[in-house]
């Protein structure tokens, strides 16, 4: 279904019905501060799989983010970061960012077998962390993109996204037109901070 939403003023009834399809395992497909992503309940075992066969790639070698709601959320999947990173991470979420992060044991076993770090988002968008709030969990996401060779890689308008992939997932949400331009993604693993891809965020050191 394809489902609007107020981009500023989310209603509690549309996030409730978008919350209760993902811990029933639904896929969704949303709007974040940089493209449309698409996404699950990270705790679901048979969502992950199916947003995995969606993609068309096995969970263990997946390049899925977690989307969490602050700070204190990234903390619950991750081993201890220290304060610089911390301090990184603060004055860039929320925010166009993807902080991959060394992975603790809390992070699902079948998404952990073949790597041991975590991208980490906290987008800067109001349905995004208002669903993730009330979730509890972080979703497990992906950006949406079209097919290699599309002259515009991200789709951007919520009606078309749902044209075309509305069949292959539970709800489309229509937050407005979205971005096509990707995070910018910074690894955050060994002893200093990387920028391993430089999208729309422009991070203040």
């Amino acid at each position: 279904m394809l489902l609007q939403i107020h981009p500023q003023n989310p209603s509690d009834r549309h996030l409730t019905q978008v919350v209760n399809c993902l811990r029933d395992g639904g896929i969704i497909i949303y709007p974040t501060d940089t493209v449309y992503g698409i996404g699950c309940d990270i705790l679901n075992a048979k969502a992950v799989e199916k947003l995995c066969n969606i993609r068309q790639i096995k969970p263990e070698k997946s390049q899925f983010s977690f989307v969490c709601y602050n700070l204190k959320h990234i903390s619950d999947y991750t081993l201890p970061f220290d304060k610089q990173i911390y301090k990184l991470m603060n004055r860039n979420l929320p925010g166009a960012f993807t902080f991959i992060l060394n992975a603790s044991n809390t992070v699902p076993r079948t998404l952990r077998l073949k790597r041991k770090s975590v991208g980490i988002r906290v987008p800067d968008n109001k349905i995004a962390l208002a669903i993730v709030e009330q979730l509890g969990n972080p979703i497990m996401s992906t950006s949406l993109k079209y097919p290699d060779g599309d002259l515009l890689q991200y789709p951007t308008n919520p009606e078309e996204i749902y044209e075309q992939y509305g069949s292959l997932v539970d709800i489309v949400i229509d937050g407005g037109i979205g971005g096509n331009m990707p995070s910018t993604v910074v690894d955050c693993t060994g002893n200093d901070y990387q920028i391993l891809r430089q999208g729309i965020g422009e991070l203040i050191e």
